[in-house]
């Protein structure tokens, strides 16, 4: 436990590489404890945070001010650690295949700073077998030092959930693995110091690396069940929120709702489980029909926003129409890999002009992603539509006197049109107030 007790004490480092939603929040919670490093290749985020700003939301500004982290650009600081704990995002690339890139480069540069008895952790997800076989060559590689003998690592999958206020880093069960029985037991010490929920200890790296993907699997697959339902329930003309309500009052309903799955998590992780289970010679068929039918989401809705446009005789092309909310999910200011984003461009591809209203997002990664300004709820007037695809709180917050002052007054032979994919209003209310309302 020599690791570990060089880490309590502060004699020794620990650095976080890779400062994202991931990263920021569990480099915060070691610098109360230890001495932290927070490092990043990207220097314009390490002088945001600096300066006490939060992009992420995911610890605040105030906290951010006071941290403790040692933020730093520079490589060679990773030298003075001891435990170096990777979060760098793991992306897929167009055909759907895995992005090792972040992870690979990452390991280069520790592999370059590494000392003589440190442990690296890895948090990104991955498909098993990266980290002791893609990973380790390349710490010993650009180190000249040997796993196992000189150092050692381990793998522990993030669990953070991005936006959730309940579920938080210290009170989520951490799954801890190493490459032997000594590392397993420093590495569980290391984060007991910050998880009050304490650590799972998994019997193997590779058990570790596939529990994250089989995670985000189960639960894409349940969303994809409850997504094709609710197609096959609006041709039949019955509302999936009412069939969810009745399933639900048994005691072992799962609780799952149909949605836009996108963002770095679910909506990417099973594609790493599907790329390994093709290199096995194993054709992955139900996560692959899961992963299928949740990126046609976002068609899905399109189409059914402008058969609800049609029907109801709108000019879609001279209609006044707010998309609410862009982000991948409520109240999380990230839109990376968002399925709102994709209708976005799926209007704009035919021609039909819109605003966007958010009031979490990132703006600089918005206006570089679309190329458009923002719109403050405040300022919503004459709409013609109102496209409802995030649940943030502001939008639940919504009274439907508030929706009548967004929207143009009535003319006699059109309605205008609510789309509420997360059943954020009552069905009822709004069609009492004239409107046509349309959700999953």
């Amino acid at each position: 436990m020599e690791v570990f007790e060089g880490i309590k004490t502060k004699r020794n480092f620990l650095a976080v590489i890779g400062l994202g939603y991931v990263g920021l929040p569990l480099a915060a919670a070691f610098s109360d404890k230890v001495k932290t490093i927070g490092f990043d290749i990207n220097k314009e985020k390490i002088n945001v945070y600096k300066q006490g700003i939060d992009p992420t939301n995911e610890i605040g500004n105030e906290k951010l001010k006071n941290t403790k982290i040692e933020f730093t650009a520079d490589a060679e600081r990773l030298k003075e650690a001891r435990v170096l704990i990777v979060t760098v995002p793991t992306p897929i690339n167009g055909d759907k295949t895995p992005d090792l890139a972040p992870v690979v480069n990452a390991s280069t540069i520790i592999g370059q700073n590494l000392s003589m008895g440190s442990i690296v952790i890895f948090e990104s997800t991955v498909y098993p077998g990266v980290t002791e076989e893609i990973c380790v060559p390349i710490l010993e590689k650009e180190s000249t030092l040997k796993c196992g003998k000189d150092f050692k690592i381990g793998y522990s999958p993030e669990r953070i959930n991005p936006g959730d206020k309940v579920h938080r880093l210290e009170n989520i069960k951490k799954i801890v693995s190493g490459m032997d029985e000594e590392t397993v037991e420093n590495i569980a010490a290391i984060y007991q110091l910050i998880i009050h929920a304490g650590v799972y200890k998994a019997p193997s790296i590779k058990v570790a690396e596939a529990a994250k993907l089989a995670e985000n699997a189960q639960r894409d697959i349940n969303i994809a069940f409850m997504n094709e339902l609710s197609m096959v329930f609006d041709r039949i003309g019955i509302r999936t929120k009412d069939v969810i309500d009745a399933m639900n009052t048994k005691w072992n309903a799962l609780g799952f709702y149909p949605g836009l799955v996108g963002g770095h998590c679910i909506g990417v992780d099973p594609y790493y489980f599907i790329y390994q289970a093709e290199m096995l010679g194993y054709h992955s068929q139900i996560i692959s029909a899961g992963r299928k039918i949740n990126d046609n989401m976002g068609t899905y809705v399109t189409d059914n926003f402008i058969k609800k446009m049609i029907q109801n005789d709108k000019d879609i092309k001279q209609s006044n129409i707010y998309i609410m909310g862009i982000t991948f999910k409520e109240d999380c200011p990230d839109m990376r890999n968002s399925k709102a984003v994709d209708i976005c461009k799926s209007l704009a591809s035919y021609g039909i002009q819109f605003k966007v209203v958010d009031p979490v997002v990132d703006k600089l990664d918005f206006k570089t992603e679309l190329g458009m300004e923002l719109v403050e709820i405040k300022d919503i007037r004459d709409a013609d539509c109102l496209v409802f695809l995030v649940a943030h709180k502001q939008f639940k917050d919504l009274q439907p006197k508030q929706l009548k002052k967004m929207l143009k007054p009535q003319m006699q032979h059109t309605k205008h049109i609510i789309i509420d994919i997360k059943n954020i209003f009552d069905q009822e209310i709004i069609e009492e107030s004239g409107y046509i309302y349309w959700s999953f």
